[in-house]
């Protein structure tokens, strides 16, 4: 508001001296401070304070996205400061524990003006940086970003014959019989993502049946030095015609599961695996599945999937 009563004391100033034909830097001056004002102002409008408008989670802290704010495309980089100083103070006395600031690549000036303020970048993805802030006592007990990738593979068995789907992949230095598989996309169940990925390399549609076994490894290098996650999970038949994607498979056939498990000519863990679901054939399955059952989140209301094995139906609820 200071700044809006300046410009208005400005205006008549310069009107008198240069006759009602501001000089060139009188007129860029002026601008610039309208303009700063005009954001001031409309931060107000949206806010009602005279902090940056965010949302706060249940963890007590902020979140600001800078592409849903109102901020002017062409907002310099001392104006954002200087607002995200005054709500930091703001922020600070009303207890806020973190800032998370998203800023989009348009706007990656304010990334710089933040970081005078003590932000550092947390992760960034397509056209958006994360960078975040500790507002709290002692040291930051912000998370991390993720830093793992997941593969999910699909062993498809034919229960009737003993036989399972498997594929060699065409550009592997060995080529070793494996389930086929890939990485699984932000937002999918590993479920589905096992049957997308058998679909799209061998062309056999299939259904979920369990999780078989997951597999940790660090510093993975297909994962840009991060960790990776690789989950196998048994999978129904509902077509038996391969057509494989020979981009990605050299060859793809339907094995004797007895065979997989003895040859020399696959991994160790689709080896181990094989003997497992020999096991299931023998057995039952129950005896090796994790079985899939949604529940809601406690805080969100959303739902999510819990693998274990089957309870007895007198323990479940």
């Amino acid at each position: 508001m200071a700044a809006c009563a300046f410009v208005s004391k400005l205006l008549p100033l310069a009107r008198g001296r240069f006759c009602g034909r501001a000089s060139r830097p009188a007129r860029t001056a002026v601008r610039a401070l309208s303009c700063a004002a005009a954001s001031r102002s409309q931060l107000h409008r949206v806010d009602g304070t005279g902090a940056l408008p965010g949302k706060v989670d249940r963890f007590g802290g902020v979140t600001v996205n800078l592409a849903d704010i109102g901020l002017p495309a062409d907002v310099s980089e001392s104006l954002f400061s200087r607002l995200l100083r005054d709500s930091l103070v703001q922020w600070k006395a009303e207890g806020k524990v973190a800032v998370w600031l998203r800023v989009p690549i348009s706007l990656s000036r304010c990334a710089a003006a933040a970081s005078t303020h003590g932000f550092t970048f947390h992760h960034a993805r397509h056209d958006q940086a994360v960078l975040a802030l500790w507002l709290g006592e002692g040291e930051s007990r912000l998370p991390g970003f993720a830093t793992h990738q997941v593969g999910v593979a699909g062993a498809v068995i034919d229960e009737s014959n003993g036989k399972v789907l498997v594929v060699q992949d065409r550009n592997k230095t060995k080529n070793a019989w494996k389930f086929p598989g890939g990485l699984s996309d932000p937002g999918e169940n590993i479920g589905s993502t096992a049957v997308r990925e058998v679909f799209e390399e061998t062309g056999v549609r299939s259904e979920f049946r369990s999780l078989l076994s997951i597999r940790q490894q660090h510093n993975h290098p297909g994962a840009f030095g991060m960790s990776d996650m690789y989950i196998i999970c048994r999978l129904s038949p509902l077509t038996y015609d391969i057509n494989f994607c020979t981009q990605e498979c050299l060859r793809c056939e339907w094995l004797d599961l007895a065979q997989l498990a003895e040859t020399e000519d696959t991994t160790p863990i689709t080896s181990r695996v094989a003997r497992l679901l020999l096991r299931g054939l023998e057995r039952g399955f129950d005896g090796i599945d994790l079985t899939m059952e949604e529940l809601p989140a406690v805080y969100s209301g959303m739902f999510y999937q819990l693998y274990h094995r089957q309870l007895p139906p007198n323990l479940k609820s």
